[in-house]
């Protein structure tokens, strides 16, 4: 009797459990289905937030860019070995950049001085702007806006500055090295900063390097409207600059400059604006201390307690 009723059992138990199974099975897909769904969703939110920091992206207008990091490499590296060695021939032989004051009087080759700072200067604010309009940028709200900083000084130097100057003749050969560095260094800037740069940045050195570099811009602008007022149109001779900070340095608009790219160069905090910041004051701060010796020459009451570049140090 047990024998006969396990043999009638055996097999609705066997069908029982297949059962059991296939249903264990099924509902094992319908969460694995669920969970991809999930991981979809989030995906879809990472996307909508990249969207969100970086920008809306026109289809079909801008091309795929991947850093160049040996491009970044080899240009940042120009700028740190070339501005050392320009610096050097500036103080130590008269290869001081001739142009303004120093022009030579043999030099036949010169042009208007507002369309040479315009032209000159344009590249490093249209290449950037060129990089953000025509490729993809993985550049987030704080590079951007860090970039904007680097546009908005030559967007000034370039429309503002250049219009407003009224300096002598300017010789065709400076312009075109002047012309060659803006487009190399605007190409730096804006590549690293449009498709190298990392997302994230720390909020405090940002912080303090966009209040060091609007400081600067505000000296280097107030410095350069003091140099405009010392001479009436078509006068050429000199006068001592005073007011804002030519009470401390003879190079106060050299000091402005220099200020906003340290500044940059700390928010930034990357090789390419460090690279760019010791060019930069390589090349015009030999300049402020060669004004400065040519004021103390001309002048015999030369205030003796202005320094060159540096208040109170150089």
């Amino acid at each position: 009797m047990h024998t006969h009723t396990h043999t009638l059992l055996c097999p609705r138990w066997q069908e029982c459990q297949n059962r059991r199974q296939a249903h264990s099975e099924k509902r094992e897909r319908e969460r694995e289905r669920e969970r991809e769904r999930e991981r979809e969703r989030e995906r879809e939110r990472a996307r909508e937030r990249t969207r969100i920091y970086s920008g809306p992206r026109r289809e079909g207008t801008q091309t795929k860019m991947e850093c160049r990091e040996n491009l970044v490499q080899w240009l940042s590296w120009i700028l740190l070995l070339g501005g050392p060695l320009v610096c050097w021939l500036q103080l130590t032989t008269e290869r001081r950049m001739l142009y303004g004051r120093y022009t030579k009087s043999e030099d036949r080759c010169l042009v208007n001085t507002k369309l040479v700072w315009m032209i000159q200067e344009v590249p490093s604010l249209l290449v950037p702007l060129l990089l953000l309009l025509s490729t993809e940028s993985r550049a987030g709200v704080g590079r951007s806006l860090l970039l904007g900083t680097f546009c908005l000084h030559y967007f000034h130097r370039s429309f503002i500055y250049a219009w407003r100057t009224r300096g002598r003749p300017f010789p065709v050969h400076i312009a075109v090295k002047s012309f060659i560095f803006c487009g190399m260094n605007g190409l730096l800037q804006g590549h690293y900063q449009l498709h190298c740069a990392p997302s994230w940045q720390n909020p405090v050195r940002m912080a303090v390097g966009l209040l060091l570099f609007f400081a600067g811009l505000i000296i280097n602008i107030h410095s350069d409207h003091l140099l405009r007022s010392l001479r009436k149109p078509g006068e050429v001779h000199y006068r001592i600059p005073r007011g804002g900070m030519f009470e401390f340095v003879s190079g106060a608009n050299y000091f402005g400059e220099i200020l906003e790219w340290f500044g940059y160069a700390v928010a930034v905090w990357s090789l390419p604006a460090a690279a760019f910041f010791l060019f930069t004051s390589c090349t015009i701060g030999p300049r402020a201390i060669h004004h400065h010796r040519f004021y103390q020459q001309q002048f015999k009451d030369y205030p003796q307690s202005r320094r060159a570049l540096i208040p109170f140090l150089l």
